[in-house]
């Protein structure tokens, strides 16, 4: 476990954002949009996109499509998103994902993940789940939603921790977030414009 920690903090030393993919049912069912997203995905790995995380589901078409990334990207920082249960943790290790993210803070579900050398890391906005999570060694945490979070919580107390914001978050957010301690941000919602991928995301990836 400890590897994967420590290859994860590298690459969070070189990258500075993840795009978290929230597929619909349409992509699983509709071949047009389909290529469309795997058209739009592959200029953004070309212009060098590295960390992509998609939102878990328990549909069985949700296995087939993330283990057609990870298999098209190898080289791919890919994980998932919205961890909520052991199904979600095992569904990952299935596909040999490189990390999930929580939504929320769940002890259990973390030592559960943590049992199997599996990199899980937590949502948390409360300093009471923030200590609990850092007296069980985890040290890649990510502040959710970043923007109700306890004003309690100094990131830069932690040292050793590395943190990152994520909540209602674009790609001109990363400078800012970057400035204040965080190690990287996570794009959601904000990553589709129009139904394509923001082509801020595009410039950026183009000029950094």
């Amino acid at each position: 476990m400890k590897n994967k920690e420590y290859s994860f903090s590298e690459l969070l030393k070189k990258e500075s954002f993840f795009l978290l993919i929230k597929p619909d049912d349409n992509i699983y069912s509709n071949n047009s949009i389909r290529n469309s997203f795997f058209e739009e995905l592959e200029n953004l790995v070309k212009l060098g996109l590295k960390n992509i995380e998609i939102s878990w589901s328990n549909k069985e078409n949700w296995l087939d499509f993330v283990s057609y990334i990870k298999i098209t990207y190898p080289k791919i920082n890919l994980g998932s998103a919205s961890i909520v249960n052991k199904q979600s943790i095992e569904d990952s290790l299935k596909i040999g994902l490189n990390f999930s993210m929580m939504k929320f803070w769940d002890k259990d579900l973390f030592i559960y993940a943590k049992s199997n050398n599996y990199l899980l890391i937590p949502g948390i906005k409360n300093l009471k789940d923030l200590e609990e999570a850092i007296n069980l060694n985890c040290n890649i945490i990510k502040i959710y939603p970043i923007k109700s979070k306890d004003s309690s919580i100094n990131i830069l107390n932690y040292k050793k921790i590395d943190f990152i914001a994520a909540g209602g978050l674009s790609i001109n957010d990363v400078k800012t977030y970057k400035s204040l301690g965080y190690k990287a941000i996570v794009i959601g919602d904000k990553s589709i414009k129009n139904k394509k991928f923001d082509p801020k995301i595009h410039e950026w990836l183009k000029n950094n």
